[in-house]
């Protein structure tokens, strides 16, 4: 089986365009994958993620552009021999077989002798913890057990990339997160470069190198988690991947202002214009609070109410001209003596640093 990413192979995808009709699904797509890489196409129903995944299968041809796999020209090529490992929603199983024929089939079809085709399923089920399982039936096993023989029967042929589409959307949360866990604790082992599909963002946070957030059929922001929650280039972004407040600023001089206010941020300002000013809730602070920066973007609020959410509150309060902002803060002794009641006045604080402005028509 693969152990090291040096087996991997790079993608390259050049002016992917696919269109349904009228319906424009991709519209004229870039992106590379490096060899061992993680990536994962995060985005809303709709959003052409899935699409651009099958294209990659070979599964849904294109109607424009190139796809680059090691170097080889693939767009053409038919899905048996593009040599991917695939792991479907629904996992595709074949009910009629057992555990083991349902892993090995990859190998029967590619004519690989019995006393091998045993050794590799052998090793697949005891990568994906699924030892002694071998003679079970698929309908003998949980939603956790039918994921991991998907994922066995994808990568026993020894693939050098992995499409996965939302192979844990049918999981319960508890499940779905130690499998997050699992899957990107195997992707390290066998380091073959995996391209992941979902529309949950903290699922894509949690295992990715990197992520595309797609909507209406283009990438709006390829980067690594971190920077895509720090530093949002659009607001689509900012609204998709976590919590954020949206403070309406106007732009001029390279200094952005709110109600006759000027305002500090770390990123740059965008040319002249209205805009918006992001800032997440966790970075909003009581003025009160220890760390506080004092005289920067401060912000007169009246609060509309708090939330007791556990290990954090939601604090929703209401800016002097009706914006609507929220802050949240954890539940620690020192915060919980300065949570103020509905209606009281307070005093709000965003750490430029932690303020990012995009543009408007973003």
């Amino acid at each position: 089986m693969l152990s090291t990413a040096q087996s991997a192979l790079p993608i390259s995808m050049r002016g992917i365009s696919k269109r349904y009709g009228s319906v424009a699904v991709l519209k004229d797509l870039d992106i590379d994958v490096a060899a061992g890489e993680f990536l994962t196409l995060l985005g809303p129903s709709g959003s052409g993620k899935t699409t651009l995944l099958m294209i990659l299968a070979g599964f849904v041809r294109a109607n424009a552009g190139s796809i680059r796999i090691g170097g080889d020209e693939v767009i053409t090529m038919p899905p048996h021999k593009r040599n991917i490992g695939m792991v479907f929603q629904n996992y595709a199983l074949f009910p009629h077989m057992n555990v083991f024929q349902n892993i090995g089939f990859p190998l029967k079809q590619r004519r690989v002798s019995k006393a091998e085709t045993a050794a590799r399923v052998e090793k697949a089920l005891e990568l994906v913890q699924l030892g002694g399982l071998a003679d079970r039936r698929v309908d003998q096993l949980s939603g956790g057990q039918r994921q991991r023989v998907a994922l066995a029967r994808a990568i026993v042929f020894e693939p050098r990339i992995v499409l996965m589409d939302e192979p844990l959307s049918a999981l319960d949360k508890g499940l779905r997160e130690h499998m997050q866990i699992e899957l990107r604790s195997l992707h390290r082992r066998l380091g073959m470069t995996t391209v992941y599909v979902t529309h949950d963002q903290r699922e894509a946070i949690t295992m990715s190198d990197r992520i595309a957030v797609m909507n209406n059929g283009r990438i709006e922001q390829l980067d690594q988690p971190e920077a895509l929650y720090a530093r949002p280039r659009t607001k689509f972004v900012a609204g998709f991947i976590g919590e954020s407040n949206f403070i309406p600023v106007e732009c001029r001089d390279g200094t952005a202002w709110y109600g006759g206010q000027r305002l500090q941020t770390a990123s740059a300002t965008p040319a002249t214009g209205q805009h918006w000013l992001i800032a997440r809730p966790e970075k909003v602070r009581l003025a009160g609070n220890a760390g506080a920066i004092n005289g920067a973007n401060v912000l007169a609020a009246t609060v509309r109410d708090v939330v007791y959410q556990g290990d954090s509150f939601l604090c929703y309060a209401t800016l002097t001209d009706g914006q609507q902002i929220a802050l949240r803060d954890y539940c620690r002794s020192d915060v919980l003596a300065l949570i103020p009641a509905a209606g009281e006045p307070i005093r709000l604080q965003i750490n430029p640093d932690d303020a990012t402005i995009v543009a408007a028509d973003s």
